[in-house]
Formats: C-alpha cells, structure tokens, sequence
C-alpha cells in the first residue's frame, strides 16, 4: 500500500485538487487572479527594480546628484507596483481561505449526513473515535492544500512569464532559469512521494488514538473500578508513542528537503551573478538587465515555495481524502419509500411482524452472519399491549430495532398499518412509530430542549403533558430552573429512573401511534412503572394523552402482567404467545425466567427500601444492547 501511494500520489492528490476547482471554481478563479497579480507584479517589479538602478541610481552616481522628478518618478512606480502586490495578497489569500473553509465545511455535514443514512450495521464496524476523525481531521487533511493552491498555480503562471523575460533578456540567463526551475520541481516530486507513506500512517494514526482516548474515556467508570488506570494509560501511550515517531519522521524528512527547497533559488541567484557577470564583461547585457535578472530569482524564491507546500501536503490530502471517501462511498444505507400512512388518524396502529428473518452482517467479507431471528411473526394490535420476554441474546432488542426501522429483515416483512416499513416516508415512519431505548441518551441541554428537540408543534404545554404521562412533572417541576434546567452531559445530574423517565417523555412528545419501550423503565420503581403504562393504554389513559399501541421488552413480572399477551422467545424464535398466567402454566422456560427475574428484584429491592426509584447507575456506565 505503501509502495502504491507513493507512485502515485502525485496523480491522485492533483485529483482531489481538481475536484475542489470543480466544486468552487468562482472563489478559486478570484484567489488565482489575486496570485496572477501578485505574481506579474514580481516580474514588473524586477524590470523597474533594475531600471532604476541602471538609468537612475548609477548615473546620478556618476554625476554626484539625482534628478527630484526621475526620483519622484521611480518612487511612484515602486510605490504602485506595491499597492498592485498587495491587492494581489489580499485577493489570493481571501479566496484561498474561503475556499479552504466553505470545502470542509461542506464535506463535513455530507460525511456527517452520510453516517446518518448508514445503517447500525456499518456503525458497528467502526469505532466512535475513527468516525470522529473522518468527520473532523480527516476533512481538514483532505483540503489543506487548497489555502496555497492559488498561490502556487500563480507562481506557475509567473514562472512562465520569467522564463519569457530571461530568453528576452538573454539566452545564457535564460539556461539558468531553465536549469533551476525542474530542479526545484522534480525535487518537490520527489519529496511528496517520499513523504505520502508517512504521512498515510500519520494520518491513520490519529484516528486510533483518538479512538483509545474516546473508549478510555467513556468506558471511565469500569477503568477506574477495575484498577485498569495503568493498563489503559499504557495502552494510550504506546499509540500516542507510535504517532510522535511517525510525526518525527515527517518533521525529519521535512527537515531534509526544505533547506534544498530553499537552497535551489538561492543557488539560482548565484549563478545568475557569475555568468551575467561574464556576459557583462562580453557586453552582451547591460547592467539594468542584470540587476533586474538577479533580483528576480531573489523575489522568486518565495513564490516557488508555493509550488512545494502544494505538494508537499498532497500526501496527507490524498491519505484523509481515501478516509473520507470511504464513509461517503460505503453503502448499505436503508433508502425510504414514498407511502405516507393517513395522517388524520390519530388511533393506535398495527405492529405486524411476517416469517422475519434477520442476520447481523460478519466482521469480515469472507465470514458469515449469525442468524439473529427466524421465522418470527406476532402481531401487536391496535391499542393493545404486548409484551416480549426472553433470555439474554434472544432477540428482544433485534426486535424492536426492526420495528423502528433501525435494521431491515434479511426476509420477511415488518408492517404498520399493514403497509411495509420499507415503504414508507422517512417523516411518516418517525411521525407514528417512536422506540425508547434500553440505555437513555440524554443532550447537554435543557430539559425543554431534551423533550422537544425543534420539532414543530411542541410548545411547553405539551412538554409539561408528556412529562406528567412519563411520570416525569414532579421531579422537573423540583429542578432548579424547571424545563430551562441544565441535565449535563448524557444527563449527569438525573439519576437513572429520572434519564429513563426524561427519554419516555421525549418519545411521547411527539404523539406516537406505536410505541416500543426496549427495557425502558428497568431503572424506575415497579409502582411508578404501572403507573406510566396505565397512562399510555386507551383503556386508562389520561384525558388529551395520546393512544398508542406498545411493544415492551420486558423483564418484571409486575410488567409482564399489565400485557394484554405475552411472546416468549428464546434463541431468535417465537417459542409461545399468550398471556402471562397462560405462559405461566404451560412454559416451564418462561417460568424459570420470570422466576430468576422476580428473585433478582426481590433482592435489589432490599438493598433499595427507601426512596420512589432503583438506586441509579452511576455516569458513564453502559449497559450493551441485548441482542
């Protein structure tokens, strides 16, 4: 890989360049403009440079005075070339930043708005800290050669026009220029292809730390109970370690070529000085040609440096470039149909799940996917409450991410309303189906914003109603600043119960049709637990509260018993459906596991006999989906 990138890295970085041109080309075509002039008043200043001093400063020497009106005449073309070379400045660098910025500004919400189509699937094949570094460094590499592109492509263009001035000059110069010129190019050749290796690895490296430092991070709470500090620092520096060697050696190999980039034009001068000096003695210039000559491969030396930054930055451009490529290139995203269910309706709705079938994709391509489901089919009516219970890894979770649309079946058929997920809008589906998920998120936000997140329609009146079906009003109405409340990051100033009750709310906010709680009340006490499903079905909910059908992954018997039916599965499979007393004498499996569950509660009860809530897990600890 290595090997191939620095063949050909030249090529590719020029495309990525070629692609910025394409998406910008007013903003660019304004920054070269700028450089174009900056770049021909060079080559103007080092004609006046040297008229002046062969028809004005030497012969005033000779004369023992200066002329004020030939001085004031020289000032004034100095001071009018400057002006021009600033403006020049000032356009160049202007388009070359807003290019620069408006390009990975752009690029990071399409790789942001791309991780949002992509299915859970892909998200788990990639860890939070590489996609971060995609979205954040990534994007910045990608782009970072365009601030000196203008630049360069102006210095391009002004080495041309030198190359034109030297043969106009004289043909001896003019080898010079043509000697030193590819020298300075192939040498920045050669050191981009040197430096796209390690400039590849330094770039990967990045992402792995910091994807250490996000999981150390967030995995806080098990590294300091599990005395892990030591391991996990070691861990951390030997990744960081490993990213200083490969940034010393990009400094190193930097530190080799930029005295020979600099070296070059001065070597250039040099040489300008002794054969111009010989085609002096020749009579072949005169001395205002070679002034203007020399102090043009002086203020050159600058400029050409240009050309040099460009390539040396494609390395790293094309490495960040192949990363964010390849999130914008990956596929598997879910597309949305064009169905909408009625709008009007505002009664609950049917969950229908037809012969599922469902696989998690394998880790590698070659490999295959453990099934997850099969042959599942159940059917939540409208306005009734079903309740899924199992052992750990029989699915529940996989189930209800399939009613939310979260994954697809690999066959089968999820339908609302009788009308396939697949089917419908992206607005119809998040409008009538909500999930409450088995660990809340909660935003470092207010409590008003956590519940309404800028949908249309929710004004305070309707948090407040959400908040009282949630069981959630009394404890807000007690913070601090009520609904303007700051929660914190992930809500670190809520307990456990008080998360999981803030997330219900938000769910409800939104008037779902269908609701599906994935274990989402584990952290609240039974009582207030019954009192939070009462209120949701149509039998006994609250005046106003909205109607809706629910699916609860469920664990509590006290849980399990306000079901209207009960689907026991066990290894991916509807092994028995009916209701909880039903189940309970004629599945001796269900038995066991509401039994080892009722025993569990029993005992945490007791640890917990005070209070309205199930003592709360402490920040930072995750719980992992049960799949």
């Amino acid at each position: 890989m290595a090997s191939k990138t620095s063949r050909d890295v030249l090529g590719r970085g020029l495309g990525v360049l070629r692609q910025a041109i394409r998406e910008q080309p007013r903003i660019f075509t304004i920054a070269v403009v700028g450089s174009v002039l900056f770049g021909g008043m060079i080559i103007v200043s080092a004609r006046v440079v040297g008229t002046v001093i062969g028809e004005v400063a030497l012969p005033a020497i000779e004369r023992g005075e200066v002329g004020a009106g030939t001085l004031a005449l020289a000032a004034a073309a100095l001071f009018g070339i400057s002006v021009l070379r600033v403006a020049g400045i000032f356009g160049r660098r202007l388009g070359a930043g807003y290019m620069q910025y408006r390009l990975q500004a752009s690029y990071r919400r399409r790789v942001t708005r791309r991780y949002l189509e992509l299915p859970l699937s892909w998200h788990h094949r990639n860890s939070t800290g590489t996609l971060l570094s995609n979205a954040n460094s990534d994007v910045e590499a990608a782009w970072y050669p365009i601030a000196p592109l203008p630049f360069a492509v102006g210095t391009l263009v002004m080495l041309v026009g030198a190359i034109v001035s030297l043969f106009a000059t004289d043909w001896a110069l003019a080898l010079v220029g043509l000697a030193v010129f590819p020298a300075l190019f192939a040498l920045n050749v050669v050191y981009s292809r040197r430096m796209a290796p390690r400039q590849a690895r330094a770039q990967r490296l990045r992402a792995e730390v910091s994807g250490i430092a996000h999981e150390s991070f967030d995995g806080a709470l098990v590294v300091k109970t599990m005395g892990r500090e030591a391991q996990e620092t070691a861990r951390f520096a030997g990744r960081a370690g490993e990213l200083r060697d490969s940034l010393i050696a990009v400094g190193r190999l930097r530190g080799v070529f930029d005295p020979l980039l600099e070296t070059l034009p001065s070597l250039g001068t040099l040489a300008v000085l002794v054969v111009g000096a010989f085609r002096l003695r020749q009579g072949a210039i005169s001395v205002t040609e070679l002034v203007s000559v020399a102090f043009l491969f002086t203020v050159l030396a600058f400029p050409v440096r240009a050309i040099g930054w460009v390539l040396a930055e494609l390395p790293r451009s094309v490495a960040g470039w192949d990363r964010v490529r390849r999130v914008l290139d990956a596929t598997g995203e879910m597309p949305y149909g064009q169905r909408v269910l009625d709008q009007t309706s505002s009664g609950p709705a049917t969950l229908t799940f037809r012969d599922v079938h469902f696989s998690y994709p394998p880790a590698e391509a070659h490999q295959a996917g453990a099934q997850v489901l099969g042959e599942v089919g159940f059917t939540v009516p409208a306005g009734r409450t079903v309740a899924l219970v199992g052992p750990t890894g029989a699915g529940k979770s996989t189930i209800a991410s399939l009613a939310v649309r979260l994954v697809d079946p690999d066959s089968g058929t999820v339908a609302v309303d009788g009308v396939d997920v697949r089917e419908l809008t992206a607005a119809s589906l998040a409008g009538t189906v909500a999930l409450v998920a088995q660990v809340p998120f909660v935003f470092d936000d207010t409590v008003r914003a956590n519940i309404a997140l800028d949908r249309s329609g929710i004004d305070d009146e309707a948090v407040w109603a959400a908040l009282r079906l949630a069981e959630a009003d009394g404890f807000v109405a007690a913070l601090p600043d009520g609904l303007d409340t700051m929660v914190g990051e992930r809500g670190t100033s809520l307990s456990g119960g008080q998360r999981q009750r803030l997330t219900l709310a938000r769910a409800l906010a939104g008037r779902p049709r269908l609701l599906v709680l994935d274990d989402a009340t584990s952290a609240v006490d039974p009582r207030v637990e019954a009192a939070i499903l009462a209120g949701l079905r149509p039998s006994t909910a609250q005046p106003g509260a909205p109607a809706a059908s629910i699916l609860v992954v469920a664990y509590r018997r006290a849980t399990i018993a306000l079901a209207d039916e009960v689907i026991y599965v066990e290894q991916g499979r509807v092994i028995a459906r009916g209701t909880h007393s039903e189940l309970l004498a004629t599945v001796p499996g269900y038995v066991d596991l509401v039994t080892a569950y009722e025993q569990a509660e029993a005992e945490r009860a007791q640890e917990s006999a005070y209070g309205d809530e199930v003592a709360p897990l402490p920040s930072g600890l995750e719980i992992e989906v049960d799949r």
